[in-house]
């Protein structure tokens, strides 16, 4: 094990210790209840889900077989659930809450609602905004990376023109190498924006910004597609298409004949997009980026 992975590996015990131990406080102010954490979270998964088959619950929850019986056995004596023989297989059993279970499950989301409350309450805005997208990223990155997130497309908002900075700045630093300069130019074609006349779109998962493309006026019959950006984990939702898209359907309704771009060589992803998408590549020119070569192209389609 090399010295940085190493420390990533030291990281990460950190923080299960840390996450651990402030679940452990979390919890404890939600448990004014008869209820452990485990027999909270069959009482969660039941009333999400519905009836179920008890293996089917087990799997869900991880849980020993003994274990469950055990907390059905009390479910079921406290009122709080039925067990029947499921119909599809006699050797099956299907668990359901009562009314008594719903009752003792709403008591128990309203109580965990309010602790999360009091716990963002405590954080500024921003720091709100850090933590649940962290969080989202930790749970896509370790078990639901294959979900298809649902998204939203809309038009840019106030902090969002520094956004589209920021991010290319940063993710093509980290994915490209590109430096200082490649920001200054994005912030240059940014800023040369007119949002009176020009279009952009902002997509969003989760409440957050996820990717963004904007369509600049040239001339009468010409429009310049620019700065397509899709944040890394939300790619492969589809949402690179859907900006570009938005650029063709509204160049087309204003009138335009012609779509322009720039990109670049590397830009795999980004290139496939634009070829689905009817545009090709007219010219190309070689150059040096933060003094790495790169490749400029200038791709087109018709409208």
């Amino acid at each position: 094990m090399n010295s940085l992975t190493e420390a990533r590996v030291s990281e990460v015990k950190a923080f299960n210790r840390f996450y651990t131990k402030f679940i452990g406080v979390l919890q404890a102010g939600l448990h004014d209840s008869p209820y452990s954490l485990t027999e909270a979270r069959v009482l969660f998964e039941l009333a999400q889900a519905g009836p179920m088959e008890t293996g089917d619950l087990r799997v869900l929850l991880d849980l020993d077989a003994g274990y469950l019986s055990r907390i059905l056995s009390r479910f079921e004596a406290d009122g709080l659930v039925s067990r029947e023989r499921s119909a599809a297989d006699a050797r099956k059993q299907v668990v359901r809450l009562s009314e008594a279970g719903m009752v003792a499950y709403t008591g128990l989301d309203a109580s965990s609602a309010e602790e999360v409350g009091r716990l963002l309450d405590g954080l500024a805005d921003e720091a709100q905004q850090r933590l649940v997208s962290s969080m989202t990223t930790i749970r896509s990155v370790l078990g639901e990376a294959d979900r298809r997130e649902p998204y939203v497309i809309r038009p840019p908002r106030v902090g969002d023109l520094g956004w589209v900075v920021f991010r290319h700045a940063e993710l093509y630093s980290r994915e490209q190498g590109w430096g200082i300069e490649f920001e200054q130019l994005v912030a240059r074609l940014v800023g040369e924006l007119d949002l009176a006349r020009d279009a952009g779109w902002v997509a969003e998962v989760g409440g957050e910004r996820a990717g963004c493309v904007f369509l600049q006026h040239q001339d009468e019959t010409t429009a310049k597609l620019r700065i397509l950006l899709v944040e890394p984990s939300a790619r492969g939702l589809g949402i690179g298409r859907r900006l570009v898209e938005e650029c063709v359907r509204h160049a087309r309704a204003g009138g335009y004949k012609r779509i322009e771009l720039w990109t670049r060589s590397c830009l795999v992803s980004a290139r496939r997009i634009y070829k689905a998408a009817g545009f090709v590549m007219e010219s190309e020119q070689r150059g040096v980026e933060n003094g790495v070569e790169i490749t400029d192209e200038v791709w087109a389609r018709a409208v």
